[in-house]
């Protein structure tokens, strides 16, 4: 096996991983907010998020596995882009705390993050983690095809998710 190969399965390998261990954290956090009487929002979408999170991954992963990907400055870019966005998942999950979960709930004691990264970009975690995460994994494994066709459909649900954490923030809190 060359190196190339060797580090692009690694590469899938720590990507998934890393996304299992931060679903491991929204379940935590999940389940410490239902205890507490949070209302979940919209469980369908959270659904259709994750299920399109999953096979975006993997139809990225095999592309880039079939057609051999190499590393050149394309998947150089993609990487970078990947590693931006995990780290800015963490920063919103650092930010957001026992509130961060993959779905949209709202705690009893919920109160209004208003840090300056969320009132200088809208929805954080979405424009700053997934949609960097998702253009990045599939350019680290020139997954051109899963990206052209992938990201378009994965929008769908996401400006859904978008719109409807929009009204249920408005709902819950008068200084949003």
């Amino acid at each position: 096996m060359s190196w190339d190969r060797l580090l692009i399965y690694v590469f899938i390998l720590l990507a998934f991983s890393y996304r299992l261990a931060m679903l491991a954290v929204s379940i935590r956090n999940e389940k410490a907010l239902r205890a507490g009487g949070a209302v979940e929002h919209d469980a369908a979408n959270s659904k259709q998020l994750a299920i399109g999170h999953v096979v975006f991954y993997l139809a990225a992963s095999v592309e880039g596995v079939l057609h051999a990907a190499p590393l050149d400055a394309v998947s150089g870019v993609g990487f970078v882009l990947y590693l931006f966005g995990a780290v800015m998942l963490l920063v919103v999950v650092r930010l957001l705390g026992r509130l961060w979960t993959v779905k949209l709930m709202v705690a009893r004691d919920h109160q209004l993050v208003t840090h300056p990264l969320f009132r200088m970009v809208r929805h954080p975690n979405y424009y700053l983690n997934i949609l960097p995460e998702l253009v990045g994994f599939a350019l680290t494994l020139h997954a051109f095809a899963t990206l052209i066709i992938g990201l378009p459909l994965y929008l769908v649900p996401l400006i859904l998710r978008i719109r409807r954490e929009e009204a249920v923030m408005r709902g819950a809190f008068a200084e949003y």
